[in-house]
C-alpha cells in the first residue's frame, strides 16, 4: 500500500512537471512579493494544517488542480458553483472531485484574503496549494538527498 501511494505521488509529480513545461513563459517568480509577500507562507500553513487533519487532502487538491488546469489553463473555474447547475464545478467529469480539495483551497483563500484582500487570485491559491500538498508529502514520505530545495519548490 505504501509503495503504491508513493508511486502515485511520483506519477503526479511527473505530470505536474510535464504540464509546467508546456507554458509560454508568462509566469513570474515571486509575483506577489510587493503586494502580498506572505501569500506562500499563508497557503503553506493552511495546507500543512489540512494535511494533518486528513491525508485525502493531498490527492484531492492535486486532482482539483489537474481538472482546473489541464484543458483550458488555470483559471479556478472549477471552484465556481451555480444555482442552475451549469457551472464547470457541476460538469459530469467534475462531480467526483473530493470535497477536501475544495476545502483546502477555500480555507487558504480565506486566510490570504484576511491579510491581502482582493490581491491574490483563486487560480494562484489553487496552484500554490497543489504545489504545497505535493511538497508536504515528499517531505514526509521520501528520502531526497542533496536536492531538497530544487525538488520541493518547483514553480507550477
Amino acid at each position: 500500500m505504501e509503495v503504491a501511494r508513493r508511486r502515485g505521488v511520483i506519477y503526479c509529480l511527473i505530470t505536474i512537471v510535464f504540464l509546467a513545461g508546456t507554458g509560454k513563459g508568462q509566469l513570474v517568480e515571486n509575483f506577489y512579493a510587493g503586494t502580498c509577500p506572505m501569500v506562500e507562507a499563508i497557503v503553506r500553513q493552511t495546507v500543512v494544517t489540512k494535511v494533518s487533519q486528513t491525508f485525502t487532502t493531498i490527492p484531492a487538491t492535486l486532482r482539483l488542480f489537474f481538472h482546473d488546469c489541464f484543458v483550458e489553463g488555470c483559471d479556478a473555474s472549477v471552484l465556481i458553483a451555480s444555482p442552475n447547475g451549469d457551472a464547470e464545478k457541476d460538469a459530469k467529469d467534475n462531480l467526483s472531485l473530493a470535497g477536501d480539495g475544495f476545502d483546502t483551497v477555500i480555507k487558504a483563500k480565506q486566510a490570504v484574503e484576511a491579510v491581502c484582500p482582493g490581491v491574490v487570485s483563486c487560480a494562484d491559491v489553487l496552484a500554490i496549494a497543489a504545489r504545497d500538498v505535493v511538497a508536504q508529502n515528499v517531505r514526509d514520505n521520501c528520502d531526497i538527498v542533496g536536492a531538497e530545495n530544487r525538488v520541493l519548490y518547483v514553480s507550477i
